[in-house]
């Protein structure tokens, strides 16, 4: 007799809550043209689905279940069980390390535990958006908090001040590491969990995304004996990654390489990676001045924040070094306004910088279910002219493959502008405007490389639309 998998794919759960689920004895199973349906162990269908269309302001169908396959559905996905005789929702011991394996499993980059008045809520950033996956009742709550906090070594006492641990994870011959940061708020300790894989062998310069054109300027740039190489962007935009596939790439045995991050997230073999530690004084600006007397060829630095550390990093590039790091600007050449505004001469930045380097992720469409779409003009920016040649777009619908967000995957565009001759006095000059620049030499922007992708039918307008705003 074949068993029943009572198991519901990852983030069909979004749609119902782990409170709606218990509450209303319902469990999600499909979505589809014709709405959300649900299973219930409910007699009274005809009420229940009135009052759901209301709360989920959305169409739903019941399917009606045995009350025994009703609970094996909810203590399978939701990870939770109703005892007897009381309201309280409690836990299996293995929880925890169930739901860290599942997010890791799916492509999660962070879990948040966020403790409200009377619930506490879990979600899981999946493709760089928050997603509710589970609800945790606030008085189990803190059992919760010291298990994380005592597996992460950190104080279970202390819960006015902020704290950061890291937990290693061993299951089944994978290792990853989960960096914990603790957050007092007004309803309990907030914790975020960032999941750090230690598995490097995926992260290579030539699948990041950029352009054939793309890549070979950006080999260039960063093949040269000395100079810097800036990469900017928000948080989150994938700089990080971009610089250890850097790195993965000039580490050929022969140069010795040193790094300062906060934090590791890659553990780089051959690489000597120094954590950063601001309340010892071991700072961006004090290691690289340290760096300095380690005789090293390649030198990262997690990211220029001040004006000192941007001198530090402008003295190993006029040293001989090559200095990789990133930097919080809009776009490459705002990154050249950036050090200006810090105050480093524009002279030097022309001398030393080989290459200016912005960067944002976009979510992919999931391939199985994105619908198409003729443009209509009013989806975008006023501002923005339509290109001729694009017709149609394509929309996120949602579907089991991509867990019903309607994307599966996110791709890194890029801008790149090398510096040369030709530019050096545009940098001198603190110049704006550089559109002549980039026109005549051939170069793409973050905005022209979303609308190819829009094109492409690889992304959405919705990914996009901050790029064709600006």
């Amino acid at each position: 007799m074949q068993q029943t998998d009572y198991k519901i794919p990852p983030n069909l759960q979004q749609f119902i809550s782990a409170d709606q689920a218990f509450h209303y004895r319902v469990v999600p199973v499909s979505k589809g043209e014709h709405g959300l349906v649900l299973k219930t162990d409910s007699t009274s269908l005809q009420e229940l689905l009135a009052e759901l269309n209301i709360v989920l302001d959305s169409q739903v169908s019941l399917e009606q279940c045995a009350p025994e396959e009703l609970q094996q559905y909810l203590t399978t996905n939701y990870r939770q069980r109703k005892q007897q005789g009381t309201d309280q929702l409690t836990y299996t011991n293995d929880f925890l390390e169930k739901m860290l394996l599942e997010a890791k499993a799916i492509g999660s980059s962070d879990i948040h535990f966020e403790p409200y008045e009377n619930t506490c809520r879990v979600r899981l950033r999946l493709d760089g958006k928050l997603l509710e996956y589970y609800s945790i009742p606030l008085p189990d709550y803190p059992t919760m908090v010291n298990k994380i906090k005592i597996r992460a070594n950190l104080d279970i006492a202390e819960k006015r001040l902020p704290q950061d641990g890291r937990i290693s994870i061993n299951s089944n011959g994978e290792e990853f590491d989960i960096r914990v940061s603790s957050l007092p708020t007004l309803h309990g300790e907030k914790l975020v969990l960032r999941i750090l894989s230690r598995d490097t062998g995926t992260v290579n310069l030539d699948d990041l995304g950029m352009t054939e054109m793309e890549l070979t300027r950006y080999k260039e740039g960063i093949k040269k004996p000395n100079g810097i190489v800036l990469i900017s962007g928000p948080t989150g935009s994938g700089k990080t990654t971009t610089l250890y596939a850097t790195l993965k790439l000039l580490n050929n045995g022969s140069t010795n390489i040193l790094t300062i991050e906060d934090p590791i997230e890659y553990t780089l073999e051959g690489i000597n990676q120094v954590q950063l530690k601001e309340n010892i004084g071991l700072d961006f600006a004090s290691s690289l001045r340290t760096f300095l007397r380690q005789d090293p060829d390649i030198i990262m630095v997690g990211e220029i924040r001040d004006v000192k550390t941007a001198n530090m990093a402008i003295r190993a590039a006029l040293t001989g070094h090559l200095v990789l790091s990133t930097i919080h600007t809009n776009s490459a050449w705002a990154t050249i306004s950036r050090l200006i505004d810090m105050g480093v001469p524009p002279f030097l930045i022309a001398s030393t910088l080989n290459m200016s380097v912005a960067q944002r992720l976009v979510r992919k469409l999931c391939s199985h279910c994105k619908q198409k779409k003729s443009i209509d003009k009013n989806m975008f920016p006023a501002n923005f002219s339509i290109p001729n040649d694009l017709a149609h777009h394509y929309i996120p619908v949602g579907c089991n493959h991509c867990h019903h967000t309607g994307y599966d995957g996110r791709k890194a565009i890029y801008e790149i502008l090398p510096v040369d001759k030709k530019l050096e006095p545009s940098i001198k000059n603190n110049e704006l405007e550089i559109d002549q620049y980039i026109q005549e030499n051939g170069l793409s922007t973050l905005k022209t490389n979303a609308i190819d992708l829009l094109g492409q039918g690889i992304t959405s307008i919705e990914e996009i639309y901050p790029l064709l705003s600006n």
